[in-house]
This record gives structure tokens, sequence and C-alpha cells, in this order.
């Protein structure tokens, strides 16, 4: 467990965050440029020390005012930063070993082989592309055996290409690892496919902290969602297949299924049964793809549908869209309708709905695997 109890004075800014995360999986950091993101982490790396309060790592006091500032050397944290900050006369094999005296070979070579960096080991940085040298980065962090990793925005300065290079392996880590990885992002696509849990940031404050789904579904984060961007994150279990059509059975909390187009199973050779592959995913759902009807459809061409109550309403900025939450046990679902749908249906807070959910917004390109 990290419990920060801490309060820094920043220009104009005081941070301010108290907050017990969990003991392994990606937290994430979440805010605007200037809210706190790097100067918390840079607190809990010994960069920077707090103007008061104290932070803890599994019981191990890190920083108490008065008391204890643990030196950086000493307090088994890995930093991967925006760049890799490589040596350039080192090759990565001899970027890799700095400062991991005492390595065993076998974790050597497990930390190489997670990261796919086997074939890069006798290149020097100036012949790596940028997503290899952050891999690099992230590998010589994790050499050092840190009981947590702190990782400041480290897709940040890559490209597009190079970023979807790099995802992949920072889900093997997430999946990987049993040490807490405190990732800073303004990214909500990164966040969405690495996070278990987030905590937001606004003018130094907390304003949300929690798990992924929670947060995501909260009302603090309705802001940084815009209307047309609005969505709802679930976590699902893989449950089958369709015996006729290639689609994927998910089944929610409440034990309502969804329909995803494509398959999330595999075939075992040795079994003409299907195995599961992934145990529990995350499905995001557009709020734009979701229509509501105060009665059950019937014939419909859409496949999913869930019942559930209005817990709230928000009319947009604009005027031009009303953003309806339903509450379907302990699933939340946004949905998108216009402010003439909503009278005419005459909705209003506790009135029963069915909300249809078009298929195409849950392709595999919307779902993330859950830790």
């Amino acid at each position: 467990m990290l419990n920060i109890d801490i309060a820094k004075q920043l220009g104009d800014i005081r941070l301010e965050v108290n907050a017990a995360l969990p003991e392994k999986g990606v937290i994430a950091v979440f805010g605007r440029s200037g809210a706190g993101k790097t100067s918390l982490v840079n607190m809990l790396g010994g960069l920077s020390s707090p103007d008061a309060g104290q932070i803890f790592l599994n019981g191990r006091c890190l920083f108490k005012l008065g008391e204890k500032d643990l030196p950086i050397e000493k307090r088994r944290i890995g930093y991967v930063f925006q760049e890799a900050r490589l040596f350039p006369h080192y090759s990565v094999s001899g970027n890799l070993r700095y400062g991991t005296r005492g390595s065993k070979p076998q974790h050597f070579e497990q930390i190489v082989e997670l990261l796919g960096i086997t074939s890069l080991l006798s290149r020097y940085p100036a012949t790596l592309s940028g997503g290899e040298k952050q891999r690099v980065a992230i590998g010589r962090a994790l050499l050092t055996s840190p009981d947590i990793l702190l990782m400041d925005e480290p897709l940040a300065s890559l490209d597009t290409p190079r970023k979807r290079e790099l995802l992949p392996y920072l889900q093997s880590l997430a999946q990987t690892l049993a040490i807490p990885i405190i990732y800073v992002s303004h990214s909500l696509d990164e966040i969405l496919q690495l996070a278990d849990h987030m905590l937001v940031l606004e003018q130094g404050k907390v304003i949300a902290q929690g798990a992924l789904t929670d947060v995501w579904n909260s009302e603090e984060m309705r802001p940084w969602l815009p209307t047309k961007d609005l969505s709802t994150v679930m976590i699902a279990t893989v449950d089958g297949t369709h015996p006729d059509y290639p689609m994927t059975r998910l089944k929610l909390s409440n034990g309502s299924v969804l329909w995803v187009s494509g398959t999330l199973l595999e075939q075992d050779a040795d079994s003409s049964q299907n195995q599961i592959q992934l145990h529990q995913v995350r499905v995001r759902i557009n709020a734009s793809h979701v229509s509501l009807s105060r009665e059950k459809p019937l014939r419909s061409s859409i496949r999913n549908q869930l019942q559930g109550c209005i817990k709230e309403f928000h009319i947009s900025e604009e005027g031009n869209q009303v953003q309806v939450k339903i509450s379907a046990g302990q699933d939340e679902l946004w949905a998108n309708i216009t402010p003439w749908a909503f009278d005419e249906l005459e909705l209003a807070v506790g009135v029963e709905v069915y909300a249809q959910i078009k298929g195409v917004s849950m392709t595999q390109a919307d779902l993330a695997q859950s830790h």
C-alpha cells in the first residue's frame, strides 16, 4: 500500500494529496498541465520534498516532515522519464546493467525478454527508435528491483506509431509486475488501456480517486469528456461465443449479456472446445451509440439491450444534447440523446428505461484486458 499525505506550494498552486493507493497494478495520475502530476511523482521519487506530510510505501517511511527524508538511492524506486535518458557511450546491455550490480542473470534475462529487447543488446542509443529507447529505459529501471515504478508520461515524446509499438509492452508489464506502477498521463486512451486505478488532480487537489471504472464513469470526469466523446467503461467476463455467428458473449456483473463482434477465445489444438483466452475485459461504450426506450424493443436489429433506471441527467453547454446516466445493477451507462427525445419520452430521474447499444461501438478496438 502506498500511503500519501503531503502538501507543497507550487507557485500559485498548493498541491495537497491524501491517498491510499493499491500495492500493485497501474495507478494513473491524470489532470491538466500544471495540476501537479509531475511534482507528485518527483516527491515520491525523492527528487523534491513536500512542505508537509508523510509518504509510506508498504509500511516503510520514505518521508516524514522533521523526521525522515529517505535519499533517492535508498527508496528502491524505479523512475522512467518522458525522455529515455540513456548513456550514449554505453550499449543497450551497458545501459541496462548500469547501477544494477548484483542483479541475477535470470532476472536480467526475464526483463529483457519481457520488453522484447534481446536483439538490441549490442546496439547503441543513437541507432534506436524512440520506442526502443523507452523500452531500454524501462528495463534499466526494473533491473534495480524497485518496490514501485514511477512513469512520468513515458509516451509523450513519441509519435503515434512509436506509441502503438510501446503500448503492448506496457500492458505486459502491468499484468506481470507485482508492484505499484504510478503512471502519469494526460492521454485518456492510454489510461483506459493500462490503468486499474485512477487519481485525478485539478489545481493541485485530488478531485477523484478509485478504481478506473468508478472514476471514469463519475461526475468528476464528465468535464474531460466532451459530449461527442462521453463514454462508459464496464468490466465484463468473457462467457463464450455464438454458435452460428462470429460474436463473443460478455457477461456483466448483474448477469446482463453484451455481444461483441469477433472472437476473444482461442482454439485448443488438443481439444474441440474453445478455451477462454481473456477472463475479464474492459468495455468502452460511447454515449452517442446508446439510444433509450421506455418499452422493451422487440425485433430490433440492435443486439445489445440493458434495462435500468435514470440516475441523473445533464443538458450540454450547447443545449443540443442531454447526457443521461442509467443505473443497471452495479453498472452505470451514459447515453447522449436530443432534448426532443428526452421530453417526448417524459424522462426523469428514477424512470425505468431500456438502453440499446449499437454493436459497432464495442468492436475489439474498444476492449482492453482487465488486470
